[in-house]
């Protein structure tokens, strides 16, 4: 009973998920699983691996039976004709000057038809071929997985780009709502005569301004979500809503996350490529080396032929049967030290794929340590802006009060307000800088995307 609760509940959360994705609702996993199924790079890749496949049968179907048919029907319209000697036919008392005797060799009319098998029996390139195969597809596969990895990437650094745009626009509304209340007590007050006509001019000025920045805002937020839906491979023309709330990430959770934590290269997907690319360069030399070694393969024929001056006879008569089997064995004794260079630029080839496999060692040790100090870097700003939004929110509440009061001026309230949202702005992008920190931290140690998480 208690299973069958929980499969219950698990459906009803997966048609939350997938009624949410239809409603054109989507939170960050909804829209990396959009983009692994539908953005177009990925389905190359896709693509790619299903002709690895072919290719893959191509190489085998090589060492399967190769039956092949064939008729053939011969009108010679003219019919050749052999020269011999004239004493052949004419005797001794014939003169050796005489012409040659031209005679016709052959009939008008022939007709074949046979049927060939061929079949390999032993060629060491081939059964090297066939334990490439399996390396070929797991090449593809990955490769199919390194596409995947990278849209995660993009598509998880767009949405993040797309909700602190959104994240602007909600604090600049705030900021023209209160600005413009403030502007219309101040307008009050002007009408009683206790403040100057140029302080409402001021705070005008600086309502315009916060609606010019909420325009630009607005363009970035269109473009932002133009770039999300390129990377989810989503049409331009399709609604999309994010539902994940940036503000509700859990900083001191997020900072624990990623104390501590080891590096695996293997959890690298390029390492990993390059693992599969060494085993293939390893088949490759196997595969030059096979060259030596020798072929056999076996051949049979069964056929008829006819041959006959007129066509009506060609049908009309017998067809003589005619069969072979031929066992061929071809053993490599000299190619001008052909197979010797193939085999040292193969050798050199590994070697480069060993020397690429430091290096990415080396890469990814530095891609680690630059996202490490990167989001510690990132963590620290976070706080101090934090703290300075917080200041300043305050700054403005006094500078209000104060102002209201008498005791202040209209100016330091328009500075505070600048303050504020130069404090909000910064605290946004010390924000996404520490989001796009962490995303780049865990695709340094192969932990964005992996194929269990998909």
């Amino acid at each position: 009973m208690r299973a069958k609760t929980s499969y219950i509940i698990l459906m009803l959360v997966m048609s939350v998920m997938h009624s949410n994705a239809q409603n054109g609702s989507y939170s960050l996993k909804d829209a990396v699983d959009y983009a692994i199924k539908n953005n177009l790079n990925i389905k190359n890749a896709q693509l790619d691996a299903v002709s690895a496949e072919a290719r893959i049968g191509e190489i085998r179907a090589a060492g399967l039976p190769q039956v092949s048919a064939n008729f053939n029907l011969t009108d010679n319209l003219i019919i050749q004709r052999f020269f011999l000697p004239p004493g052949e036919f004419g005797g001794p008392s014939v003169p050796a000057t005489a012409e040659p005797v031209a005679i016709e060799f052959g009939v008008r009319y022939l007709g074949t038809a046979s049927a060939t098998l061929n079949q390999l029996i032993f060629n060491g390139s081939y059964f090297i071929g066939l334990k490439a195969a399996a390396t070929y597809r797991e090449l593809a596969q990955k490769s199919t997985t390194s596409s995947r990895v990278q849209v995660a990437e993009a598509v998880t650094k767009a949405y993040y780009s797309a909700q602190v745009a959104e994240e602007r626009a909600k604090l600049l509304d705030l900021n023209i709502s209160r600005v413009d209340s403030l502007m219309r007590e101040t307008k009050a007050m002007n009408a009683s005569g206790f403040v100057e006509l140029l302080d409402v001019n001021r705070l005008e000025v600086q309502i315009n301004n916060l609606q010019t920045e909420r325009q630009k805002v607005q363009n970035l937020i269109e473009l932002s979500y133009a770039l999300l839906k390129y990377q989810m491979g989503m049409p331009a023309n399709e609604p999309i809503k994010l539902i994940d709330d940036i503000n509700a990430v859990n900083i001191d959770s997020l900072k624990s996350s990623f104390s501590g934590a080891e590096l695996n290269y293997s959890n690298r997907i390029e390492f990993s490529l390059l693992d599969t690319q060494e085993k293939l360069a390893g088949l490759d030399i196997r595969n030059v080396r096979a060259g030596y070694l020798p072929s056999v393969s076996l051949n049979a024929s069964y056929g008829h032929n006819n041959g006959q001056s007129t066509f009506a006879n060609l049908f009309s008569t017998r067809w003589f049967n005619n069969a072979l089997v031929a066992l061929n064995v071809n053993i490599p004794i000299f190619d001008g030290f052909t197979k010797k260079y193939q085999l040292h630029q193969r050798k050199i080839a590994l070697d480069k794929i060993k020397n690429s496999q430091s290096l990415l060692k080396q890469s990814i040790d530095l891609e680690s340590n630059q996202a490490m100090i990167n989001i510690k870097n990132a963590f620290a700003t976070l706080e101090t802006q934090q703290r300075n939004l917080q200041l300043a929110e305050e700054i403005v509440r006094v500078s209000k009060i104060k102002y209201k009061e008498g005791v202040g001026s209209n100016i330091e309230v328009i500075n505070a307000e600048s303050s504020l949202k130069e404090a909000q702005t910064n605290y946004f992008t010390a924000l996404y800088d520490l989001m796009i920190a962490k995303v780049d931290l865990s695709r340094a140690k192969g932990e964005l995307y992996t194929e269990t998480g998909n």
